[in-house]
């Protein structure tokens, strides 16, 4: 008989405590549709993205060491562990003596090309095929690394149920409260995305993720 340990892993479902807290996933119509439009222009964005993406990881090796890639265990839609890619945009040893930490604003271990690439959001293209496999869609709630999202449970009681609905590139907290907001703060807005969850949402959220991108509103 398989224990449960090993259905997690065969699953790639989290064990931490506050998956057991999640209610259920969120039900709609959209859901089917907005997968395939996930995938549709995941793979029409995914062809126009190699190339920039080509180009800044080059710039990050020529501006420090360390490799132009980075992936780190994330917690997505129903609490299941989704490993998410993105360019480096912060020095390699980052999170040496540290552990994981949330970024800051004017982050000292931002590199140079580093902090391009998070104005403009270009550290992020590589997700696309997070999106094209399905882990992740273009809109929806950001997902957090296992033990940030554990401590964020345990201090915002209701944080969990972002993961009710799959997690996105952008969100509503991302273009209305950017990245100097709180975890609660977060979890708010981005229940307020759930509660609200539709085409016009997503399309209203896609809007403001380019005037973000054009203005480097929100970056740290």
């Amino acid at each position: 008989m398989e224990t449960m340990g090993n259905m997690e892993k065969q699953t790639g479902m989290s064990n931490l405590p506050f998956v057991s807290q999640i209610q259920p996933p969120v039900k709609s119509w959209y859901i089917p549709v907005k997968r395939c439009l996930d995938l549709v222009f995941g793979l029409i964005l995914g062809i126009f993205a190699l190339p920039i993406i080509a180009v800044f990881a080059m710039a990050v090796k020529l501006d420090s060491k360390g490799k132009a890639f980075y992936s780190q265990e994330r917690v997505g839609y129903m609490g299941k562990l989704i490993k998410v890619t993105k360019l480096r945009s912060m020095r390699n040893d980052a999170e040496r003596d540290s552990g994981a930490k949330w970024a800051e604003k004017d982050d000292p271990r931002v590199t140079r090309v580093g902090s391009f690439m998070r104005k403009t959001r270009i550290d992020e293209l590589p997700q696309i095929w997070s999106v094209i496999k399905g882990d992740m869609s273009f809109i929806g709630p950001r997902p957090e690394r296992p033990e940030l999202t554990e401590k964020f449970c345990h201090d915002n009681p209701g944080f969990e149920q972002r993961l009710r609905i799959m997690p996105g590139l952008s969100g509503y907290a991302q273009v209305h409260g950017g990245y100097e907001i709180t975890p609660g703060q977060k979890a708010i807005l981005d229940r307020y995305y759930i509660a609200h969850f539709s085409l016009k949402m997503d399309l209203l959220i896609i809007f403001e993720t380019i005037r973000v991108v054009l203005t480097g509103d929100g970056a740290r």
